[in-house]
């Protein structure tokens, strides 16, 4: 009988271990990775001569600037719709943070939202930008109210897309991806550190959706590849291991935001519910809300040109009216 149990555990163990093996993935090198998912304006920060962080900035170098910031395990691909509809009207900022996209890794021993905040800081002062309007998605959203705490006098306006910051009150967090949940857990991060992880990425993105057929194999393929850029894997776990500062969100900090601020909110966001966006809207000073019914944790995604619109609205506020542009001269003028 023990003999047969033997056989059996031995068995199991090579299954397990040819399985793992058979799953496992190496770094994808930052020259494959651009040859791919870079733009014919991508522009990098570098530091000691080192290439560091990957940005966007284009449309009119004399119209008023919107800097767009991503969420956890995303890239700047996340706006290019908005991108699209706003570089007419506005000079237009996007970047990868650290570990992320095709930026690379500045300190994962350090990574967290002061480190984007730096980030940020550290882009808009290379391209000599003095003021803008910044935006940021679920982390990013945590990263650019951060900021607004930290450089007040260089915001126009504020716009937070599904923020994050609000602690998880009892039972928030319980729809949270099978794939966050897993990467919360100090044994599970070192099993999937090295292994294809496409099924649980496609998961989690349909479960960031309210509509799950927008996740198409081609958004699955580049989550899954730029999170194998070198050292990404190691940034995006240690971002989930809550070992990095996070500073909460509370209304008595929140209040201390004075610039102008829209608070975007899928109310079927599965990731960071919508009573999160009605307390930044209760906390910040004047704030607008715009709750979004059927739309999930990426509205810039699901709904770009109906947010996008919003989005423009809201700039309209704090910045004159672009002058129209003249219409072409017809034939024979």
């Amino acid at each position: 009988m023990f003999r047969r149990f033997l056989v059996v555990l031995l068995t199991l163990g090579v299954i397990l271990t040819a399985g793992f093996y058979m799953l496992k993935r190496p770094d994808i090198s930052y020259n494959t990775l651009e040859s791919v998912y870079s733009y014919n304006d991508s522009r990098y920060l570098k530091s000691g001569g080192e290439t560091q962080i990957h940005f966007r900035d284009i449309g009119p170098r004399d119209a008023p600037v919107i800097v767009l910031v991503h969420g956890y395990a995303a890239s700047m691909q996340t706006w290019d719709d908005w991108v699209k509809r706003l570089r007419r009207d506005y000079r237009v900022i996007s970047l990868d943070l650290p570990g992320h996209g095709l930026s690379r890794c500045v300190d994962n021993d350090a990574i967290g939202i002061e480190q984007f905040v730096d980030t940020v800081d550290r882009v808009v002062t290379t391209v000599d930008v003095r003021n803008f309007t910044l935006v940021g998605s679920s982390m990013g959203g945590q990263t650019a109210w951060a900021y607004a705490l930290e450089y007040p006098e260089k915001l126009d306006g504020l716009v937070l897309v599904d923020a994050a910051g609000w602690p998880d009150e009892k039972g928030e967090g319980d729809s949270d991806p099978l794939i966050f949940k897993l990467l919360r857990n100090g044994a599970a991060r070192k099993l999937m550190k090295d292994l294809d992880l496409s099924a649980l990425i496609r998961s989690g993105l349909e479960k960031g959706f309210a509509d799950p057929t927008l996740v198409d194999d081609q958004m699955v393929e580049r989550y899954s590849a730029l999170s194998r850029a070198p050292c990404h894997r190691e940034a995006l776990l240690k971002l989930m291991s809550g070992a990095t500062k996070r500073v909460p969100a509370t209304k008595e900090t929140l209040a201390r935001i004075d610039v102008p601020t829209l608070v975007m909110q899928g109310e079927a966001d599965n990731i960071i519910p919508a009573a999160h966006g009605r307390k930044f809207a209760d906390a910040i000073p004047g704030a607008q809300l715009k709750l979004y019914p059927n739309v999930g944790h990426i509205p810039q995604e699901e709904i770009s040109e109906a947010s996008a619109d919003d989005l423009k609205a809201f700039l309209s506020g704090i910045y004159a009216a672009p002058e129209p542009a003249e219409a072409a001269p017809t034939e024979g003028e």
